[in-house]
């Protein structure tokens, strides 16, 4: 062999330059099983006008469908963990129009395609497809993309045209399910079933529970839905929900309800349990009442009661109006949290409530 012909076999061979689809990207994410994304999740990158970036390698290509065998996934696997609608084209712009090219070639020329092409545009007229999507879908959560485009979408509408159109949507909702209600309990309308049914001495949470609703639910929305339903059922209602106090008060001499919640826990200190237990009424039915005729509640109304009595006498036997001026006069000459407690015969740890409870009311 030459000299010529050794230098020329050794010689390095020149690099081929790269070319687009052989590109290296960066990875820009990472799915939850470890998988690298060199595309954004949610996003279909195009790059220069023709070529589709493959999240699963980050290469540009013409179509990324066909080189998913390369990966061995499928189509559907791919949209589904890379947040695709499903679908969503892995073609360039160039290599569709080539598609649509050939695809009517064929439905010129070929009988069966011409016969699938009519029998699905028929089935799309028909609402079939859509049907038959919207079943596929159920239960399947909503692509990263679509939720973009939603978002998108709704970002160029006015908060306010949002508000109200949700609103109406809400109130249309309310209406159907009051009229299907209405109708299966052979009423004409919900106004009809509520007030022949609390003129037969149903509760608003019977009349709901009976419908198949929320035992709530008439109570929350009849108001909107027929407010002179509301205001008749209120009516008939408000004397019947203190009927079950009638025995209790005549037995311990009262003449309605707001005096005797009145004389029992704003005057008495006494509890809603300890009222429950005198009046032979649950507690749910005492705390009601008090809602209902506007008493304020007051938790454990007896030791409360009781606590301030104890402070009250022990700051007279000391010779103050109050705790609070007891205390901070002995801090204000320097004595001890000790020294206080020998003199006033108290422990420290009650003195020291007492004058966190003076400093939270001042």
């Amino acid at each position: 062999m030459s000299a010529e012909v050794f230098s020329a076999a050794a010689a390095p061979r020149p690099k081929r330059p790269r070319t687009a689809g052989s590109s290296i990207r960066p990875v820009v994410a990472v799915l939850a099983d470890g998988t690298p994304a060199y595309a954004p999740v949610g996003e279909v990158v195009v790059v220069d006008g023709a070529l589709v970036t493959c999240h699963l390698c980050g290469r540009s290509l013409r179509s990324v469908t066909a080189h998913l065998k390369a990966h061995g996934w499928t189509k559907d696997a791919y949209c589904e963990a890379f947040g695709l609608e499903r679908g969503q084209s892995l073609e360039g712009p160039q290599t569709r129009k080539l598609r649509a090219a050939a695809f009517s070639a064929r439905l010129i020329f070929d009988a069966s395609v011409r016969e699938g092409s009519a029998a699905g545009r028929e089935r799309a007229r028909a609402g079939h497809l859509s049907r038959d999507a919207a079943a596929a879908a159920r239960g399947r959560p909503i692509p990263e993309q679509r939720r973009r485009k939603a978002l998108s979408a709704l970002s160029t509408i006015p908060p306010s045209s949002i508000a109200r159109a949700n609103s109406q949507r809400a109130r249309r909702r309310l209406t159907e399910v009051a009229a299907a209600a209405a109708a299966r309990a052979g009423y004409r309308d919900i106004r009809s079933q509520v007030l022949a049914r609390v003129a037969d001495g149903a509760s608003l949470a019977v009349i709901s529970r009976e419908a198949g609703l929320h035992k709530d639910w008439l109570s929350r929305h009849l108001g909107e839905l027929d407010p002179a339903a509301a205001a008749a059922a209120r009516e008939a209602l408000a004397g019947r929900r203190d009927a079950g106090w009638g025995p209790a008060l005549r037995r311990l001499g009262f003449l309605d309800v707001p005096s005797y919640l009145r004389d029992r826990h704003l005057t008495r200190h006494r509890t809603v349990s300890a009222i429950a237990a005198e009046a032979g009424l649950s507690h749910h039915a005492v705390a009601a009442a008090l809602r209902r005729h506007g008493l304020e509640r007051t938790p454990h109304a007896a030791k409360r009661h009781a606590a301030r009595e104890r402070a009250a006498a022990v700051a007279e036997g000391l010779g103050f109006e109050t705790m609070a001026d007891y205390l901070a006069c002995r801090r204000a000459a320097g004595w001890t949290w000790r020294a206080i407690a020998a003199e006033s015969g108290q422990p420290p740890s009650w003195l020291r409530r007492q004058a966190h409870l003076a400093a939270t009311l001042a």
